[in-house]
Order: C-alpha cells, then structure tokens, then sequence
C-alpha cells in the first residue's frame, strides 16, 4: 500500500521502517498535515499522522480528492480528527491504543486494510465492520 506519515519525528523513522520491514510503500516527512502539505499524500491511498496534525473538514475533503482511503493516527487520541467528515467521506480510521509499540500498530493497520479486514480494537467504528 502506498502510504505517506506526516510529523515524524527522528527517532519514529527507524521504528517505523523496522515495524514496515519493506511491506509498505511509506514517504516519511517531518512536515505537519495541514492544507499546503496535503498535496504530498496524491497517488497515497492511507495517511499517517500524528497527535500534532489537525485533521479538519477542509483536510479530510482535501485527502478525499486525493483518493486517500484510510488514516492511522500514532496516537491513543482522536480527538484531533474530524470523525463526522471521515465518515462523511467514506475515509476508514484507526488509533493506536497501545502507547508501547505506536510503530508496530500502525503497520498492523495498515496490514489489515489491506487484507480488506477490520482493525478490531483499534477500529475507530463509526459504522460496525465486518471481520
């Protein structure tokens, strides 16, 4: 899947391409989500972020466009996502309720995505998924 994770940090890129082992086609940058930098995620089908990225109506509208279909946050919290507009646009989310291995979990999202299965507990269900 190809894949493109905002906000990462020095130290998340060797824990996210040791958790990848070269499954995923992932762009690493340091750069936030926000509405100059969502332009990086065309030709994506999943985005990646942080707790630190606003994930707004506009940003969500704006990956819709680009054809992202799933965001991972590497983060417990939600509540920097717009969950109403992701819906609204058909875009599947997931957190990673585990705070020790965020690395691992977002790839296991990503594994699962796209295998067509649900995330299960990290699924953020806005409608019930079918596993």
């Amino acid at each position: 899947m190809k894949v493109i994770a905002y906000s990462v940090q020095p130290y998340e890129k060797e824990l996210l391409a040791k958790a990848n082992q070269k499954k995923h086609d992932i762009t690493l940058i340091f750069n936030s989500l926000n509405l100059e930098t969502v332009r990086f995620a065309a030709g994506k089908l999943a985005v990646v972020v942080s707790a630190s990225d606003n994930v707004s109506a506009a940003i969500i509208s704006k990956l819709s466009e680009l054809g992202i279909k799933y965001i991972t946050m590497r983060s417990v919290s939600t509540g920097h996502v717009d969950m109403d507009a992701a819906w609204k646009y058909g875009i599947k989310l997931a957190n990673t309720p585990d705070q020790q291995d965020i690395a691992a979990q977002t790839i296991r999202n990503l594994d699962l995505w796209e295998t067509n299965k649900c995330v299960g507990k990290a699924c953020i269900n806005i409608k019930p998924c079918k596993v």
